[in-house]
């Protein structure tokens, strides 16, 4: 309701914040002509000072509404009253020898003190929800902690089985065949772009990595269910007939639709953006004195990379390594249009599997009942979930600060 609300009133609002800018910066400028005075501040930062004095107020009007709900008419009346009150106040204020710049950057930090809140609260919030529902999962007397993470069956539309070891499995197995598929290929295109590429190559390869990390996650989705997976039912197909003689006539590999190595392969193609771009950075910030120094002693560029920068960046390096990991195992589009939703092992990339992410999307689509352990199970395996990608982060935050820290005083 509020956002319909802040949509119809919004011309309205920007009419009366612009009034409130000319107002400000003219009447401040025809008081201080009269007193034969000059401002202590320029003209505009009376008009910013006027525009943020009624913005304040409507917007804590607007979280009041939200915080305590009221009907619409009377919500859509207390916007742009709360800004005119705001607004003619500080009308009142400006004069000549009013700090005008002083207040508006006072006010400007508020504003970034509270986006800052509401990012902080909004996190917390997760956090507090996904342990409350966690909670109450393990809380239904059918569930239990032990067979939730080493129970091998996964049946939640009956709510027979809660095993999630085979989505834990299925997430492993498909983020590792990203990494193994992206982090050779994002490495050497970063060593590539740090120490050999010209300035011209780099301003070549920039944009096209930029693009790449700009494809929206539904579109590799697609690319991996209309090219890749049948492209790799084909390879698989070719090494059944290959292998099928010395089987006896059997099948050796099943090879279906959707696989596991069909979205790992297209997962990587997504991380690689993001491990050449960090990669990147972490070479770059080798101090130019070690390479230098390695070159003055009459190494060749090869050896300055294979024996003092790789070395010199190894930390940063594998800080990446983590958050690309981290990145893989939170993907949720691409494994649920090319993975395949069947719960089990297997250690055969041409089969399909289920994932964590991909679970939680079949779970909470539809019309959820939020009082079963089904769709609480969603909330179980999204903490887990939680807990694993920012143990990761974390890991590889204080891998790179501790890297940064090494080379402060060179």
């Amino acid at each position: 309701m509020l956002i319909s609300i802040f949509e119809n009133t919004l011309f309205l609002m920007i009419a009366i914040l612009g009034l409130a800018f000319m107002s400000g910066r003219a009447l401040v400028t025809v008081r201080a002509q009269r007193a034969g005075q000059f401002l202590t501040s320029r003209p505009d930062y009376y008009g910013w000072f006027c525009v943020l004095g009624s913005l304040l107020p409507a917007m804590v009007a607007g979280f009041l509404g939200w915080l305590f709900p009221v009907q619409e008419f009377y919500l859509r009346l207390a916007l742009p009253l709360a800004a005119l009150t705001g607004g003619f106040a500080c009308l009142v204020n400006v004069t000549w020898s009013f700090p005008a710049q002083h207040h508006v950057e006072r006010m400007i930090r508020f504003l970034l003190l509270c986006a800052g809140a509401v990012a902080s609260f909004a996190t917390i919030g997760i956090i507090v929800s996904l342990v409350f529902e966690t909670g109450r999962f393990f809380a239904f007397d059918k569930v239990s902690v032990a067979e939730f993470f080493f129970g091998t069956e996964w049946n939640v539309q009956t709510e027979a089985a809660f095993g999630a070891l085979p989505l834990f499995f299925g997430t492993a197995f498909v983020a590792l065949i990203a990494i193994l598929f992206a982090a050779p290929i994002g490495f050497f295109s970063a060593i590539f772009l740090s120490e050999y590429a010209s300035p011209a190559e780099r301003r070549l390869a920039k944009p096209f990595l930029e693009l790449l990390a700009g494809v929206p996650t539904v579109v590799y989705g697609v690319f991996a269910l209309t090219v890749v997976a049948p492209f790799i039912r084909d390879i698989g197909d070719w090494l059944n007939l290959l292998l099928r003689p010395l089987a006896n006539g059997e099948d050796v590999i099943a090879t279906q639709p959707k696989n596991v190595l069909s979205a790992g392969i297209v997962l990587g193609i997504m991380i690689i953006p993001l491990i050449t771009s960090l990669s990147d950075d972490v070479l770059r910030a080798v101090p130019g004195k070690l390479r230098n120094a390695a070159l003055g002693l009459g190494a060749t560029q090869s050896e300055t990379l294979k024996d003092v920068v790789i070395p010199a960046a190894f930390p940063g390096l594998m800080g990446t390594l983590l958050l690309a990991i981290s990145r893989a195992i939170g993907e949720t589009m691409i494994v649920v249009m090319a993975v395949g939703d069947r719960a089990h092992i297997t250690f055969n990339p041409f089969e399909d599997v289920t994932t964590v992410t991909a679970q939680i999307v079949s779970t909470l689509t539809g019309d959820p009942q939020f009082d079963t352990a089904k769709t609480l199970s969603a909330f179980a395996l999204g903490g887990v979930l939680f807990a694993v990608t920012l143990a990761f982060n974390l890991v590889a935050q204080w891998v790179v600060h501790r890297q940064e820290k090494r080379y402060a005083s060179l």
